[in-house]
């Protein structure tokens, strides 16, 4: 027997309402049609077990992730979204209603009210907005072995610098700080380090070098450095009570995926390391929304993508959520992929066998239902439409429901430089973190070091070049008696001396000899 609306919107309205607070996302549909009081509604309990939101381009992935930050913003819950097509600025001005946007909203029955949001726009580079930093110090040697790639060797090296750094009092800020130690501990330092820590590879620290400078290639030199970012200014509340929205506008990283991925696992373990744990909240502390996520996997090793795992697998209980956002489900790791609770899915298209192989895995790792042929749906999915699936309060899954989506209340375009100019200066965020900080760190010090050592040696060296040229010269130099006047007189005065010595002895001197005639 074939289900009928009403049997459908029963279950859909048993499914999806929730004790807790909780916010409409859209209107369930079956047989391609609204099926009015089948409301679709998202508990804000369960929004840090974090989510999947997929699809082929063009199906409407980045509206729902702004439909979706604004509903959290309305809630009092701060968002993180990655800008990577820089389509999501406009989130910070209203929308506009036009015919298209009435139409759904009456199918879905709500009342559309175009609204923009407390926004602070970020950056990882020089563009405009809060610039965001990390010290090399703040990321540690396991992590930076990891961002890396180096195997056991080159991380006991990375550890062992660490150790040496801190007890030396040598700061690490920034790359050319961690170079310069590297470049140290190879020459004039290492008898120095080896005495206390032991042998070191030579092989070792050229090829830590190298990695370095790759990911220098790729911009992190702008990354790394002061002023580090507080994560708790991720977490804050406008004037009005409504979530920051901070968009972290990426567009230049797409052809950087290494420094993009630096980043990402960096502020996870960060949030992860400062934020204390909250257990069961009502709502989550922060809802980071990651599209374009495949950039995070795209050249991850295997020690990356599993610090990744262990990360999203922890900091749910830390009150932070995560959605990743991109085009194929299976860009995300089979560990992610299976501690995402949610998972909203646009349409995909099926162009090759590779494709069909892919909606038909894709379709197999949603739950089972009788309203739908969940293989076939997923490839003749409308724009701004999506099949559903999350958590309820008690962790169960929701059944899968496909659903037209609310649009955005806010602008669905890209802000102006002259309203990207205006945010900025506005910003108190941009006057904390954007100031010019280059404190005396390893680099500096070992400068220093290298100068004072060159300088004595230099010393030394002119103090015994002196003390052969002072010889040389004592040799060299003719004496007095050297003369050659002084030697004739000399000589004349002694031959009198002696002679007149030799004569009063009866020795010597000139006798004249008379004849005798006797």
């Amino acid at each position: 027997m074939m289900p009928d609306k009403q049997t459908f919107a029963a279950a859909i309205a048993a499914g999806y309402t929730f004790k807790g607070d909780s916010v409409k996302i859209g209107g369930a549909m079956f047989n391609g049609e609204v099926v009015p009081g089948a409301d679709v509604f998202l508990p804000l309990k369960t929004m840090n077990r974090h989510g999947l939101i997929a699809g082929a381009t063009g199906t409407g992935k980045t509206k729902t992730l702004q439909m979706m930050s604004e509903a959290l913003s309305d809630a009092s819950v701060p968002t993180l979204l990655l800008d990577i097509k820089g389509d999501l600025s406009g989130i910070a001005m209203p929308g506009t209603l036009n015919e298209k946007i009435t139409e759904r909203s009456n199918m879905i029955g709500i009342n559309y009210s175009p609204s923009g949001y407390p926004v602070e726009l970020m950056t990882l580079t020089n563009s405009g907005g809060v610039k965001l930093k990390a010290t090399v110090t703040e990321f540690g040697p396991v992590l930076l072995t990891k961002i890396l790639g180096l195997n056991d060797t080159q991380g006991g090296l990375v550890a062992i610098i660490f150790k040496y750094c801190d007890d030396h009092k040598l700061p690490l800020l920034d790359l050319k700080d961690f170079i310069k130690v590297l470049q140290y501990i190879g020459d004039e330092g290492k008898a120095d380090l080896e005495k206390s820590y032991g042998k070191i590879s030579t092989t070792s620290t050229g090829t830590i070098l190298r990695k370095v400078v790759e990911l220098q290639q790729q911009g992190a030199d702008v990354f790394f450095g002061e002023r580090s970012f507080d994560v708790d200014d991720l977490m804050r509340i406008s004037d009005d009570g409504r979530g920051v929205i901070n968009v972290l506008r990426v567009t230049d990283l797409q052809d950087k995926p290494k420094l993009f991925s630096t980043f990402m696992l960096q502020l996870l373990a960060e949030l992860y390391a400062v934020s204390p744990e909250e257990g069961d909240l009502d709502k989550p502390k922060l809802v980071m929304f990651i599209d374009e996520a495949h950039l995070i996997f795209q050249e991850g090793s295997a020690a990356l993508m599993q610090q990744i795992e262990t990360v999203i697998k922890l900091i749910r209980s830390k009150g932070i959520g995560i959605f990743f956002v991109t085009q194929n489900p299976m860009d995300v790791p089979a560990g992610v992929l299976g501690q995402l609770g949610m998972k909203v899915q646009h349409a995909l298209r099926a162009f090759t066998a590779v494709d069909r192989k892919v909606i038909k895995q894709t379709a197999e790792n949603y739950p089972e239902t009788q309203y739908y042929k969940t293989e076939d749906l997923i490839t003749g999915l409308g724009i701004g439409e999506a099949l559903v699936t999350m958590l309820n309060e008690k962790g169960i899954p929701t059944p899968l429901v496909h659903v037209m989506l609310r649009p955005p209340r806010s602008r669905m375009d890209i802000l102006s430089a002259n309203e990207i100019e205006s945010l900025t200066q506005n910003s108190k965020l941009v006057a904390k973190y954007n100031q010019v900080i280059d404190s005396e760190s390893a680099y500096e010090i070992l400068n220093e070091k290298l100068e004072e050592a060159a300088s004595k040696t230099l010393r030394e060296r002119e103090v015994i070049e002196e003390a052969k040229a002072g010889k040389k010269a004592a040799k060299e130099e003719p004496g007095f008696f050297d003369n050659p006047v002084v030697k004739s007189v000399g000589k004349t005065a002694a031959n009198i001396i002696t002679r007149s010595l030799l004569g009063a002895l009866g020795l010597g001197g000139r006798t004249s000899r008379k004849k005798s005639w006797f």
